[in-house]
């Protein structure tokens, strides 16, 4: 079971390096085919690439270790929870900036105009508000499940379909209208969105395997 996570893990890292780069291009529509080559080069993709499929990865593990237990599981739970709340937290705080460049679009919003610092350090304390919040949310009410993680997937995947139902019609909106740097930040909202729903498929695929394995083996038992 646990090759198989490592193989679902390496097939998403290779879906979200060949698919994220050029689809962030695709939907800016200004930088030329050869620039996926400097995004490769940017550290920061590789770090948020580096994140997901470590995300990928300890869901995948976490799924097989305490799915399908009768018994409440005793670890993991704030793990879970952590993880589960940062992808939450990610997708909250895309959809809230695209919502946010559909509206001022390039021009900062009134509390940040003229302020550069302030808007990166809102960046920054708005993600981490959001993890807090959701990381209470997940640890509070699936803390006693003996699923929690196949629940928090199901919760990301809905998550993930809602983020982009914000994200791509702002992307529209931007692109319409013509602004330089918001398709940036809608663009980032929907390759987000994309990469977070496939990464909930793992964990589902794994644990529906799972499944039908511990049925055979209690039919194999009987007939013994």
């Amino acid at each position: 079971m646990r090759r198989w996570g490592l193989i679902i893990t390496a097939f998403y890292a290779a879906v979200v390096l060949v698919l994220a780069a050029p689809i962030v291009l695709l939907l800016d529509y200004k930088e030329p085919t050869w620039a996926v080559l400097k995004i490769y080069e940017w550290w920061g993709t590789w770090l948020y690439v580096g994140i997901l499929v470590a995300g990928e990865a300890l869901l995948l593990f976490l799924s097989v270790d305490t799915s399908w237990r009768r018994a409440k599981p005793r670890q993991h739970v704030a793990v879970t929870a952590i993880l589960a709340s940062f992808f939450a937290a990610l997708l909250t705080s895309s959809a809230l900036f695209s919502i946010e460049v559909a509206v001022y679009g390039d021009r900062p919003p009134p509390l940040w105009e003229d302020k550069g610092d302030l808007f990166g350090i809102t960046v920054i304390g708005v993600c981490i508000a959001f993890w807090i919040i959701w990381g209470g949310i997940f640890y509070k009410y699936y803390r006693g499940s003996s699923n929690m993680v196949s629940r928090v997937v199901a919760w990301l995947l809905r998550g993930s379909v809602l983020e982009l139902l914000i994200a791509v019609p702002a992307h529209v909106i931007v692109r319409q209208r013509g602004d330089c740097s918001a398709p940036v930040v809608t663009g980032f909202g929907i390759v987000t969105g994309l990469s977070i729903m496939l990464l909930c498929f793992g964990p589902g695929v794994l644990a529906l395997y799972k499944k039908r394995l511990d049925a055979y083996s209690r039919t194999s038992q009987k007939l013994s």
